[in-house]
């Protein structure tokens, strides 16, 4: 790729302008094995116009003048000093002086490689960084599709350089909150983690400070107070406090935390979770009473500083809190199993945890149970479908997992949870309803190899569920299928869906994977008015990140391109271009699943 962009890359970036007007870790390694169950178990800112931190030098120079006194004074024993007064008197601190041989290069940040998960040396490309940060702000969280939520996880994680025409640790910082957005705590954390904090934006700062409570770990915000005072100066009296008692300063604690409620502009609960940090330190003697009666949101302060005491919200606000805080509130540590389940659940079908993890939280639930109350619950119930000796025993437990529900995320977390013990079933067409919602288990967890070898049984099951299997099998797997014209209208003839979605949706998705021609897509197309010939600004973007191999680019626009509120709304031309430019880029297998997922909670 040339260090300048083409005439027609200019033209990528100016027609960029038009595509921000659109409708606004890894993939999960699941283990071979069976799990054991009887085991222990914005920010606005303004970044320097040069690309370079800030200089804290001159600040650290005034810190230690203030500090030493005037030359030759005395200090005086007077009877009006006192312990508190002694709190406020200023510490020198000598500056930690880094090697440079330890410094990091805050243009080549992330957390895995991007070359081993199939995202190419340079995921980016040289498309304009500016212009990618613009799109990842209006990204819309979460996205419809756990798949396509893992690909962009992915993409945002690869250790790559950072794009042209943006600050490094500003483009650092965009992925971090997005991850955050997306629920992605501890991916966000490893983001702002390969950036030292001397060359923190002040953008950065503020994302450290949002991972820092999505994460609840308030010790993290301690190395950020400096910078805080020019960006997050409201909490910084609080934060002191904290970081007082963490570093075992009981005294000073106790006299910053006083303060800060007589004088501080932060009141109320978000004042008492704070005191009930303080409490934690060593020899504090303090105990903070959290009472949530009248609070009406959880934002990132109280979940972080609750969760980080062991406190759980009430369910009535923990149920009202946005997708991406259940999504933190599912790895939070000091939780128990119990408490982080319902979110671990909502992280699942998002495509925060992966199945295997959400098996793993069941497991622990299992071990913690007394086998007397064990009988009828779900960790039970999983544990026969992985080790029942009757194969029918093994399918009625699948059937009590995936219940009834018709929420998509909790559908999704459903499939995912069972999606290992699927896979370990012998194709049978005697299985007959069961057939499609265990293919859909298994793609839910990536095994499409697995799900390959029931396209045997599919000539023996009735039409609606053949029709059901047969789509999933041909659009999420490799196997041998027939997907002939004919074979197409059979299962557009038989489609009651609204507005046939799921017609468009396969057509999309058989296009978008390489599965059926240009000629039989456009003759499917015209005849059933499928939209998708669809040209604009955003479709030419995508095509020439695919082409280009941008993964990184191509999934992020896909994202863009498929923002909706359920899969049915995604326009069948934004999907059929979205897989397609990820599969050019190299994301073949993202793209299988992709169009699988979205056809299956249709």
């Amino acid at each position: 790729m040339p260090s300048r962009p083409d005439r027609r890359w200019r033209w990528w970036l100016g027609a960029g302008v038009a595509a921000l007007s659109l409708p606004a870790l890894a993939l999960a390694q699941e283990s071979l094995l069976p799990p054991s169950f009887n085991q222990a178990a914005p920010p606005p800112e303004q970044s320097p116009q040069n690309g370079q931190a800030p200089d804290t030098g001159a600040a650290e120079v005034r810190r230690a003048q203030t500090s030493r006194g005037s030359e030759g004074g005395a200090v005086q024993e007077t009877d009006s000093l006192s312990v508190a007064d002694l709190a406020q008197v200023p510490v020198y601190v000598p500056p930690v002086e880094i090697p440079e041989s330890s410094r990091r290069d805050p243009r080549l940040v992330g957390a895995i490689d991007p070359v081993a998960w199939g995202y190419g040396a340079a995921p980016w490309g040289q498309a304009n960084g500016s212009f990618l940060s613009g799109l990842m702000r209006r990204l819309d969280t979460p996205l419809p599709s756990r798949w396509l939520h893992i690909a962009l996880r992915n993409a945002l994680l690869a250790r790559s350089d950072a794009p042209p025409a943006v600050n490094p640790v500003d483009w650092a910082a965009e992925r971090a909150w997005l991850l955050l957005r997306m629920g992605e705590a501890d991916a966000a954390s490893m983001i702002v983690a390969g950036v030292d904090v001397a060359d923190f934006t002040p953008k950065m700062t503020q994302v450290a400070v949002q991972s820092a409570l999505a994460s609840a770990d308030p010790g993290a915000l301690c190395p950020l107070r400096e910078k805080m005072a020019k960006v997050e100066s409201r909490v910084l009296p609080l934060t002191e406090a904290m970081c007082a008692a963490l570093s075992g300063q009981a005294a000073n604690a106790a006299t910053r935390i006083e303060q800060a409620r007589r004088r501080g502009p932060i009141t109320g609960i978000d004042h008492v979770l704070a005191d009930k940090v303080v409490g934690a330190g060593a020899d504090t003697g303090r105990a903070a009473t959290v009472e949530w009666e009248g609070v009406q949101g959880l934002t990132a302060w109280r979940f972080g500083l609750a969760s980080a005491t062991g406190v759980a919200p009430p369910n009535n606000i923990i149920d009202r809190a946005p997708a991406r805080i259940r999504a933190w509130q599912a790895r939070a540590p000091l939780l128990s199993a119990e408490q982080r389940l319902p979110s671990a659940r909502i992280a699942a079908g998002l495509g925060v945890f992966s199945s295997s993890s959400l098996v793993d939280l069941y497991s622990q639930i299992y071990d913690a149970t007394d086998p007397s109350d064990l009988s009828g619950t779900d960790a039970w119930q999983l544990r026969l479908a992985f080790a029942a000796r009757d194969p029918a025993e093994k399918i009625d437990a699948m059937r009590k997992l995936w219940g009834d529900t018709t929420d998509p995320v909790q559908r999704l977390a459903n499939e995912a949870l069972v999606s290992l013990a699927a896979s370990r079933v012998r194709p049978d067409a005697a299985l007959g309803k069961d057939v499609p919602k265990l293919v859909a288990s298994m793609l839910a967890g990536g095994y499409d190899t697995a799900a390959a070898r029931w396209a045997g049984t599919l000539g023996d099951l009735e039409d609606a569920d053949a029709d059901k299997a047969w789509a999933l099998l041909a659009l999420g797997t490799n196997a041998p299928l027939d997907v002939s014209e004919s074979r197409i209208e059979d299962f557009i003839d038989r489609d009651t869906s609204p507005e046939q979605a799921r017609t468009k949706l396969l057509v999309a998705g058989l296009a978008g994977v390489g599965r059926i021609d240009s000629e039989l897509a456009t003759k499917l197309n015209d005849r059933y008015k499928l939209g998708l010939g669809r040209d604009n600004a955003w479709v030419r973007i995508v095509n020439d990140a695919g082409r280009r191999r941008q993964a990184g680019s191509a999934v992020l626009l896909a994202a863009i391109g498929m923002q909706a509120s359920d899969s049915a709304q995604i326009p069948a031309a934004h999907l059929f271009r979205s897989l397609t430019a990820m599969r050019s880029a190299g994301l073949e297998f993202q793209a299988r699943m992709i169009a699988a997922e979205l056809l299956a909670r249709t």
